[in-house]
């Protein structure tokens, strides 16, 4: 089974899109709790929630890395940040039994990507997107790396990146709001201001 996860209902096929590699493709993972993450983006949410307007394509945000032993590991950079990320934000799982896998290569564990069309074979309905994280990681599917566990050695990496993300992001204005907003520590360390 390959799953697929969006906030949009009742999609019959599932179309490639523009995607951070610059191509149109259609993203599945062959694990279910790995795309709980992609029912929401922190930074499309933030704007949102902050009206700032932007009619571009929106930043993706995906805090999250893989352990050792295979298991999605999901990252919170700012303090509450899976809350304020996914508290309350419904979506749905697709899921299709066969895709037509591209020979463009992901980086991602468990993950396979589609330059054509993917019919959709069902969907579950997720109410609560943070609920269904937390269930996840009970299971023992996910872990979480909360903010207060972060290590000093991954502060100095977050601070350093978030730096050089705001000075690379010249031409993502939703991105540069997000950041101005959830790190203002650093930007103020940095000489970064609204």
């Amino acid at each position: 089974m390959y799953y697929h996860a969006s906030p949009v209902g009742g999609i019959k096929e599932l179309l490639p899109k523009a995607s951070n590699h610059d191509v149109p493709l259609v993203y599945f993972s062959k694990k279910r709790e790995n795309v709980l993450a992609y029912l929401s983006n922190a930074i499309e949410k933030y704007c949102r929630e902050t009206g700032f307007s932007h009619s571009g394509r929106w930043t993706k945000w995906g805090p999250y890395g893989f352990d050792p032993d295979g298991r999605q590991r999901l990252e919170e950079y700012y303090p509450n940040a899976l809350e304020s990320t996914y508290r309350s934000v419904s979506g749905y799982i697709y899921y299709a039994e066969s895709v037509s896998e591209s020979d463009f290569p992901i980086q991602i564990p468990d993950t396979v990507a589609s330059k054509a069309p993917v019919k959709v074979d069902g969907a579950e309905w997720i109410p609560d997107a943070l609920e269904a994280i937390l269930q996840a990681e009970r299971d023992g599917l996910i872990r979480i790396l909360r903010y207060e566990e972060m290590s000093e050695k991954t502060r100095v990496w977050l601070e350093e990146t978030i730096r050089r993300e705001y000075r690379e992001a010249e031409s993502q204005p939703d991105y540069r709001h997000f950041l101005l907003g959830k790190f203002p520590g650093i930007m103020n360390r940095a000489g970064i201001s609204p």
